[in-house]
């Protein structure tokens, strides 16, 4: 997966990132769930995160714009995770931890982070890397970016979402 992936991100970057804005909460649907190994080897299960946003960051440790984006999520899960986001980064790394977790060492990730399955990421149309899924706090699919974020664009409407009530 992983020289697909390449192959797409250079595509996109010719093309530009692609942006969606937030869907009507009544055209909203629900999110498509897995359960995958976290980094201490609990199984983490999206649905399980049901209440609260969730900001589900698809990346890999050899993606660019993935390395732009998360000091942002970062910033952005210590500011609002006590209104209520999670913050999940699914490590789309063909080998999983055994790439991923020494990478975490030099450039810690202080959320949730779980070893992602093309199982997992299909259903969520992952064909380039980052993509990144907002998902409201009923569990349903509430934006999709591909590319990398803007990122004043992404926090308002990480507030947006974190201001409705279900």
């Amino acid at each position: 997966m992983k020289r697909a992936l390449a192959l797409a991100m250079v595509l996109m970057s010719i093309a530009g990132p692609a942006s969606a804005e937030l869907v009507n909460a009544a055209a909203r649907k629900p999110a498509n769930d897995f359960t995958l190994p976290g980094r201490d080897g609990k199984a983490v299960k999206l649905s399980g995160l049901k209440g609260k946003v969730v900001l589900l960051d698809f990346w890999a440790t050899w993606c660019t714009g993935c390395k732009v984006e998360i000091p942002w999520f970062i910033e952005f899960d210590k500011t609002y995770r006590a209104q209520g986001l999670a913050a999940v980064g699914v490590a789309m790394d063909d080998d999983g931890f055994k790439t991923v977790e020494p990478y975490l060492k030099t450039h810690p990730i202080p959320y949730t982070v779980v070893a992602g399955s093309d199982a997992a990421a299909a259903p969520y149309g992952i064909s380039a890397l980052p993509v990144t899924v907002l998902i409201d706090r009923s569990g349903r699919v509430a934006a999709r970016h591909v590319g990398v974020v803007d990122k004043k664009m992404f926090e308002a409407e990480l507030k947006q979402l974190l201001s409705e009530r279900r």
